[in-house]
C-alpha cells in the first residue's frame, strides 16, 4: 500500500506537473505577444519608411525650389545692376538731351515740315503728270466734248454736273463756304 512517502511523492509530482503546464501556457502566451509585437513593429517600420521617403521627396523638391529661387534672386540682382547702370547713363545724357531739344527742336520741326511740303508737292505733280499721260492724243477735242475749256480743268476732272463732282459753291476748292457777304461790302470782310 501506499505509505506516506509515496503520497508525498505523488502530490509533489502533481504539483510539479501543474507548475510545468502553467509555465508552458505562460510561455505560449508570451510567444504570441512577442509575435504580435514584432508584426506591429515591422508594420510601423514599413509605414515609417514610407513617411521618411515622402519626407525626403518633399525635402528634395524644396531644395530644388530654393535653388530656383537662388537663380531668380541672382538674375534679379543682375537686372537691378543693369537698371542702375542704365539710370546712370540716362542721368548723364539728360543735360545733353535738354540742350538738343532746346536748340534744335524748333529747327528740326521746321526742316521736317519743309521736307514734308516738298514731298507732298512732288507727289501732286507726279499725279497730275500721270493724269496728263493718260489723256487721249487729242486732249482738246476730248475736253471740248466733255465741256472743259482748258487742259488744267481737264486734269481736275469733269465740270459741274459730271459724276462725283461737287460744284465750287459748296466749298470744293479746299475751303468751306463762308457766310454770305453783304451787298454793300466790296472788301470781302466778314462780320
Amino acid at each position: 500500500m501506499l505509505n506516506a512517502v509515496w503520497v508525498a511523492v505523488i502530490i509533489a509530482a502533481a504539483c510539479w506537473a501543474v507548475l510545468v503546464v502553467a509555465a508552458v501556457l505562460v510561455l505560449i502566451k508570451l510567444s504570441r505577444l512577442i509575435t504580435q509585437t514584432s508584426a506591429t513593429v515591422s508594420g510601423l517600420r514599413e509605414n515609417s519608411d514610407a513617411v521618411i521617403a515622402r519626407a525626403h521627396a518633399t525635402i528634395d523638391a524644396t531644395a530644388g525650389q530654393l535653388d530656383r529661387t537662388d537663380e531668380i534672386t541672382a538674375s534679379m540682382d543682375q537686372v537691378a545692376a543693369g537698371m542702375a547702370e542704365l539710370t546712370g547713363r540716362v542721368t548723364a545724357l539728360a543735360p545733353l538731351a535738354r540742350l538738343a531739344a532746346a536748340t534744335s527742336g524748333t529747327k528740326l520741326a521746321r526742316v521736317s515740315a519743309f521736307v514734308y511740303g516738298v514731298r507732298h508737292a512732288a507727289e501732286l505733280r507726279a499725279a497730275v503728270a500721270g493724269a496728263r499721260r493718260q489723256l487721249p492724243a487729242t486732249a482738246g477735242e476730248a475736253g471740248r466734248a466733255a465741256g472743259v475749256s482748258s487742259p488744267s480743268e481737264l486734269s481736275r476732272g469733269p465740270g459741274p454736273g459730271g459724276p462725283g463732282v461737287v460744284p465750287r459753291e459748296s466749298g470744293a476748292g479746299g475751303r468751306p463756304p463762308g457766310p454770305a457777304q453783304p451787298a454793300g461790302d466790296p472788301s470781302g470782310a466778314r462780320s
